[in-house]
């Protein structure tokens, strides 16, 4: 498995792993998580690490720097491909690629109605720190919020 910052050729693949790994958030999202221009903006503010297999893309996540903070989100790998240690792979190159450029935390966003998610991430290291409102044009069916966790990258 090859993990690489991703170009703008893999922009059309990687939306489509995207959208297919978080068909999960249907049950209060009835939208694709991410269109073509909201992929582009994504592209200009931060950077999509790419997971690569013999039969092409297999997951992503987006890591965007901030001083010496960094923000990912996006975890995404192909459903055909879950629960294969993948995502935490991904993670652990989200973090390094933050630490190879002086990032002193790792932070991300979770939406509260995801459940299974802050244990997983409690796992890896990771502390609740806050909340903060879901945004209006990501249309949510049903109220909720974000759950802010965060890992220092010492």
């Amino acid at each position: 498995m090859n993990i690489r910052p991703a170009t703008k050729a893999d922009i059309h693949t990687l939306i489509a792993v995207i959208n297919s790994a978080y068909e999960v958030e249907r049950f209060f999202k009835n939208r694709d998580r991410l269109t073509l221009n909201e992929t582009e903006v994504y592209y200009e503010k931060g950077t999509f690490l790419i997971a690569e297999d013999e039969s092409g893309l297999a997951g992503t996540v987006y890591v965007k720097l901030n001083g010496d903070q960094a923000l990912f989100g996006l975890l995404s790998v192909d459903p055909s491909k879950q629960s294969k240690g993948l995502g935490r792979r991904l993670i652990n190159a989200a973090e390094d690629f933050a630490r190879a450029r002086n990032c002193r935390c790792m932070n991300l966003e979770v939406v509260n109605l995801r459940t299974e998610l802050p244990p997983f991430y409690r796992k890896l290291g990771y502390k609740e720190t806050g909340t903060a409102p879901f945004p209006k044009e990501a249309l949510s069916t049903q109220p909720c919020h974000f759950v802010l966790m965060s890992k220092p990258l010492l």
